[in-house]
């Protein structure tokens, strides 16, 4: 197995967490059996060339400390390079950590960096944008778009939930055209929303039981419906975890799907909005290792 030997941690430390968080990490990390270089980056701006110049350093481990869409957003920096990506999960829903089977407190987080062990993972890629563990279309980046920062920060998922409730009342279906390139005709769904996905979370929820970050594929799940009614069933039946939710959605899943949408609408990859339909959603099969729990230390279902 390979051996960790030195790391650093990059915390964007204007994440709702983060700030807060950070010192307490730097104290518990001191405790691990290798150095841990930190580097709290006050201006999300500056945290690719932190993250460049971390790497410079060829660190084992590179910790990123944030929600989904600060890791998203870095992980691109890291694929080429023999450097094995830890997750210290500070954001709003966390869904990449929960997809890892990562504790979501700092203690139990940095304990996997300790007893813990690199696994091979794929990653999603929107176009040419790699993403941790799901993109969205519909009121998903909708809310991402509108969302008051301070809100956000404030409240946190409650809050989130809040204004998801408001920007529900403005929200409208669209017409989604889907080519999974297996040969079939490009199929054409009336949708309330449309989850392309690396991984089974999204919005801190499980909701694709078709995703894994080692499938070497990437699902495309839509939501059908001509009402967004369906929308609040879908997601309703996914928190209580009834298998209704099955019945309301298509999955479509393969190495390379083109998916575009009538309106045009824009794309929402981990929480951020970074792309606009007609796109091409890839797998990036094996491409990074994360550290992640043991098999033998993850809890039995």
């Amino acid at each position: 197995m390979r051996e960790i030997r030195s790391a650093a941690l990059v915390v964007n430390a204007k994440s709702r967490r983060g700030r807060k968080l950070f010192r307490r990490a730097c104290r518990r990390l001191r405790e691990l059996p290798f150095k841990v270089e930190p580097h709290a980056v006050k201006d999300p701006k500056h945290l690719d060339r932190t993250v460049r110049k971390a790497l410079e350093k060829k660190p084992d481990l590179l910790i990123l400390g944030g929600g989904d869409g600060t890791i998203s957003g870095l992980v691109d920096l890291m694929v080429g390079h023999d450097v094995v990506l830890g997750v210290l999960p500070l954001g709003t829903a966390n869904s990449f950590a929960r997809t890892l089977g990562l504790p979501l407190d700092i203690d139990g987080a940095i304990e996997v960096f300790r007893t813990g062990a690199p696994r091979r993972i794929d990653l999603g890629m929107i176009d040419d944008d790699y993403f941790a563990n799901c993109a969205a279309m519909g009121l998903s980046p909708q809310i991402a778009e509108t969302v008051p920062h301070r809100l956000k920060k404030v409240a946190g998922r409650l809050g989130y939930l809040g204004w998801a409730g408001y920007q529900l009342t403005r929200f409208r279906p669209f017409t989604l055209y889907v080519d999974a390139g297996d040969g079939r005709d490009e199929q054409k769904l009336k949708a309330v929303e449309v989850r392309i996905s690396n991984g089974p979370y999204h919005g801190g929820t499980w909701l694709v039981d078709e995703a894994a970050v080692d499938s070497g594929k990437i699902v495309v799940q839509v939501v059908k419906g001509h009402y967004k009614r369906r929308l609040v069933s879908n997601w309703a039946a996914s928190w209580l975890g009834r298998p209704e939710r099955h019945h309301e959605v298509v999955t479509f899943s393969g190495t390379s799907i083109r998916v575009r949408s009538d309106p045009p609408l824009p794309i929402s990859i981990d929480g951020e909005v970074l792309a606009h339909t007609p796109v091409t959603a890839h797998v990036a099969a094996g491409v990074i290792e994360v550290m992640a729990p043991r098999a033998d230390s993850q809890p039995s279902s």
